[in-house]
């Protein structure tokens, strides 16, 4: 008999966080510029959602005065 193991998903427990980036990442250090790439963020005024992960939030904080963050 195989047991099957399940995933543990936080967006399954609709732990979401709405980012938008609200300042230009031209004159940014090179580390947050590839912060905002890995966010998903290319554009100005775009907004994805993400996973509430301790992972997210510490890359939040690195670019905090660059972005909106909506709960």
């Amino acid at each position: 008999m195989a047991v099957e193991k399940k995933k543990k998903t936080t967006a399954a427990k609709g732990k979401t966080i709405k980012v938008k980036l609200i300042r230009s990442s031209i004159a940014c250090t090179p580390k947050q510029k590839a912060t905002v790439k890995g966010l998903g963020l290319t554009k100005m005024n775009k907004t994805v959602t993400l996973e509430d992960t301790p992972c997210v939030r510490g890359m939040i904080n690195k670019i905090i005065h660059m972005v909106e963050v909506t709960l």
